[in-house]
């Protein structure tokens, strides 16, 4: 018997909540058994009391506000212990049409991925501006190039998850979830596909991109931090050696003028060929450690799964519906 859990973080929707709902299925082809999970992320309203309304079948409490990328994982770890095979994500404000659900959980019962995302048509969606548009393809760019995957919208929510993907998942950024995920699914080797979905009309303002300019700065910072942590070498070690390569020019150039009787005139060039040369030695010495923290990392991570694996299986269910 196949059980599909549909995941929806959710926090102070108790408006927008009701028409996510409504679409929602009951029934997708190839699965046995539909289910409906809520995770409210210490919501102030009665998101709650409307998800039981709405006849919700498990509504998982957070006891305070922590983050969509915290509320993300303990989603999946809420549909992990209630026997789900796949988990699928969306969003609490109906961005996604929830008819195409069937095309996320294909691949996964075909046996050709373990992660399915669902690709928006983000250059035809009205309510977003250019800037946006230009960091989410900015965002997929770095992701594809950090994990060696070809997802083009990887900042979308709407995604399918295997059971054996989401044990091996773990997100450390606070902010969200979606990128780091599909990075690690391309260092584990975990198949990943990515699926063309529609969208419906803007419901709300994003609770992420709160003005144009915060979301601005925490794109550039969750990029810059993708590549020091999953791309040390291209991060670290390239400037470094492009560091110490224009130092060596500059010393040659100094070299130069000195055996030509000029040396006095260029004293600037020989202070800065050692600066390049120690700035470029010291990002060579951070890639080194960073890759020693990558390899350390990696045995983490195999720990943890299997810490998870054993913990879930145990268990079996969540005896309460609070995290």
């Amino acid at each position: 018997m196949t059980k599909l859990i549909i995941q929806i973080p959710c926090y102070n929707e108790e408006e927008t909540l009701p028409v996510t709902l409504a679409d929602l299925p009951r029934e997708v082809e190839g699965i046995d058994v539909v289910e409906w999970l809520i995770i409210d992320d210490g919501s102030t309203d009665r998101t709650a009391e409307v998800a039981r309304e709405r006849g919700v079948d498990h509504v998982v409490s957070m006891t305070r506000n922590s983050g969509l990328a915290r509320v993300y994982m303990a989603g999946l770890d809420a549909c992990l212990r209630r026997g789900a095979d796949i988990i699928v994500n969306t969003d609490a404000d109906n961005q996604y049409q929830a008819a195409d659900i069937p095309l996320l959980v294909r691949p996964v019962l075909e046996g050709r991925a373990d992660i399915v995302v669902g690709a928006r048509p983000v250059a035809d969606i009205p309510h977003f501006s250019p800037i946006k548009k230009f960091l989410q393809k900015l965002g997929s760019w770095a992701v594809r190039v950090a994990s060696n995957t070809d997802i083009p919208d990887a900042p979308s929510g709407f995604r399918a998850i295997s059971r054996r993907a989401a044990m091996r998942l773990n997100v450390h950024s606070d902010y969200t979830y979606t990128l780091e995920t599909i990075i690690q699914a391309g260092r584990l080797g975990i198949p990943i596909e990515s699926v063309p979905i529609r969208v419906n009309g803007d419901l709300r303002p994003s609770r992420l991109v709160k003005s144009i300019w915060a979301y601005v700065r925490r794109s550039i910072v969750t990029i810059v931090r993708i590549f020091a942590t999953y791309k040390p070498t291209t991060f670290f070690v390239v400037p470094g050696l492009t560091s110490i390569l224009l130092g060596t020019i500059t010393g040659l150039r100094f070299v130069v003028f000195y055996l030509l009787g000029q040396g006095g005139g260029h004293v600037q060039s020989l202070v800065l060929t050692a600066i390049l040369m120690v700035v470029g030695f010291q990002l060579i010495m951070f890639g080194g450690l960073a890759e020693l923290q990558a390899v350390n990392r990696k045995l983490l991570e195999d720990i943890q799964w299997r810490t998870r694996k054993m913990d879930i299986e145990t268990d079996g269910r969540w005896d309460t519906d609070r995290a």
